[in-house]
């Protein structure tokens, strides 16, 4: 894969939160089809992730992206695999470590700058997407950093 088209990838995650999705949903669309799953069905499978799953501020959904991608990439099939098991998490924590260095954290709440009254009265309503949210979040940025993690893990792989 050349360059370009990881750029592409890191663009259209953007693009896919610029349109609604959540951060996991935009990640996860991005290279979905790399590993035989359609834009739809990725969707839905990263849908429970925004808002640090489920709005509960907990692990960024851009973050819940990388790792579902490295589960889709490098996961191991067979339950007694315990070698494949350990290969797939130590992708995980080297590029998850990536991340809170990028971004300063792996928690939604700490990356928006919650305090813990407020993570704590979080609801499940979705925000609205207004010019205002996309002016205050850091959110687009974060999916920019996770898709960008996640095409470079690529290309260090020679995909």
């Amino acid at each position: 894969m050349t360059d370009k088209e990881l750029d592409e990838r890191v663009n259209r995650a953007v693009d896919n939160f610029m349109q609604g999705y959540g951060c996991c949903q935009s990640v996860v669309a991005a290279f979905a089809d790399l590993y035989g799953l359609d834009d739809t069905l990725a969707k839905k499978i990263a849908a429970g992730f925004g808002g640090g799953v489920g709005r509960l501020r907990m692990m960024c959904g851009a973050v819940s992206g990388i790792v579902m991608l490295v589960g889709l990439d490098c996961g191991q099939t067979e339950g007694s695999d315990r070698e494949g098991k350990s290969a797939c998490y130590k992708v995980v924590q080297d590029l998850l470590a990536k991340s809170k260095e990028e971004n300063g954290s792996l928690i939604c709440a700490e990356i928006l700058g919650l305090k813990g009254y407020e993570k704590a009265n979080s609801s499940y309503v979705a925000s609205a997407r207004t010019a205002e949210y996309y002016k205050t979040r850091p959110c687009a940025a974060k999916v920019e950093s996770a898709a960008r993690i996640f095409a470079n893990y690529l290309k260090a792989k020679g995909c």
